[in-house]
């Protein structure tokens, strides 16, 4: 028979408590342990990022651009070295040059005639980096931004010029992404820290903004629309629409570009007083002929936008716009009736990411030939003969399509 072991009083309660220390032992070890991996990884991903510029007298103090992914798995400083110029309020504007689509992982010769080109201004139309989150992570965007933070024919660039910048959907971080974009805010943070542009912040977190440049009787108004914060969703294209691309126009009331905040500043911006206004928006406004994205597919609030202009009295506009990898120039009179000032559009894609011929239908408003090579836009400014010279460049710095629009078919006395 077998011998049972005896236990004294209170040694089982003894044992578990010893268990229970074992436990708890083990766990804090565990967590130490943890601890200790992400401060390294911390470590590992800071020291793959530039290091940070020194402050100095000769450099601004917002050199550096800084936003933490609220989201994100960790933070990132992104570091833009040398920082941005910025354009002198006063300083009479000439030559503006205008891009898209660019790639921080391509190679980027183009700007080696940007440079030589000589403009005032640059307007980076969008696409200005390709940060598509896709490990819903929105630390992937803030490498991208930081990618072509570094890329040193950028940095060239960035050191001839001042830039101002508006996004579309590959620096928003989704692919037509709209409103509704789980990562909005991480996203309009980067945007502000790596264009240096704390004033593209809004209640509404829209990265909307304008700037007012040149001598009070030569002003240019600069207004960079969002299409991305508020956009609603888009109808897919069915077998009733004719044309090449993913969308068809949609009638909806409900439904909007802009928003109701976005709308009202809009309205605000173009009753200051101005010569000329760019209106700068990632996507088409006046072109027909595709099933890309475009204001085509939302008709009536391209509508809006011309009636706003009508009822404004704005003059002198002139939009621009970037995201189908082609460039082109469109000019219809205003309200489709020939005494109204003309609506002109200058198209400007892609800085170094061509795809190809382009298969859009050539349907009015389209007044130049498509370029799809590698390009920029310049839009020339001549004060003193009234008048406006767009032009599309290729990756060789020549003028490949061109607009003479005078300041009288804007409206301008």
């Amino acid at each position: 028979m077998r011998k049972q072991k005896s236990v004294l009083p209170g040694a089982g309660r003894a044992m578990r408590r010893g268990r229970i220390a074992i436990v708890s032992v083990l766990a804090l070890l565990a967590a130490l342990t943890t601890l200790t991996l992400l401060l390294l990884i911390e470590e590992f991903t800071t020291a793959l990022s530039p290091p940070s510029p020194a402050r100095g007298a000769d450099q601004p103090a917002n050199a550096m651009g800084r936003a933490v992914a609220p989201r994100g798995k960790l933070p990132f400083e992104i570091s833009v070295d040398p920082p941005w110029l910025r354009a002198v309020e006063d300083r009479l504007l000439k030559r503006i040059g205008v891009g898209s689509c660019l790639h921080q992982r391509h190679p980027q010769p183009i700007w080696k005639n940007v440079i030589a080109a000589r403009p005032d201004l640059f307007l980076m139309l969008g696409d200005n980096i390709y940060g598509d989150i896709r490990n819903d992570d929105p630390i992937e965007l803030a490498l991208a931004y930081q990618t072509q933070a570094d890329h040193p024919e950028l940095k060239a660039a960035r050191k001839a010029m001042p830039f101002l910048a508006t996004w579309d959907d590959h620096d928003y971080g989704e692919n037509d992404a709209g409103a509704g974009f789980r990562y909005q805010s991480e996203a309009a943070a980067f945007f502000r820290a790596f264009w240096q542009l704390p004033e593209a912040e809004n209640a509404d977190g829209g990265i909307y903004y304008a700037k007012m440049l040149g001598p009070d009787t030569q002003r240019v108004q600069l207004i960079m629309l969002d299409t991305r914060t508020f956009r609603s969703p888009l109808r897919k294209k069915t077998s009733s629409f004719p044309y090449w691309g993913k969308y068809e126009p949609d009638l909806s009331l409900s439904k909007t570009l802009l928003g109701r905040t976005q709308w009202a500043w809009l309205r605000e911006q173009l009753q200051q007083p101005a010569q000329l206004r760019l209106i700068v928006s990632s996507i088409q406004v006046l072109a027909e002929g595709h099933g890309w994205e475009r204001w085509g597919n939302l008709p009536l609030e391209r509508a809006r936008l011309r009636a706003l202009l009508r009822e404004t009295g704005a003059r002198g506009v002139v939009l621009l716009s970037g995201d189908r990898h082609s460039a082109a120039i469109y000019k219809t009179p205003r309200d489709g009736q020939a005494a109204q000032p003309h609506l002109v559009e200058l198209t400007a894609s892609s800085l170094n990411r061509a795809f190809g011929p382009s298969k859009d239908t050539r349907l009015p408003p389209l007044v130049s030939e498509i370029y799809y090579p590698e390009n920029f836009g310049v839009i020339d400014i001549d004060w003193e003969a009234r008048a406006l010279m767009l032009s599309i460049r290729g990756i060789d710095g020549r003028s490949v399509v061109t607009e003479r629009v005078s300041f009288a078919d804007l409206g301008v006395q």
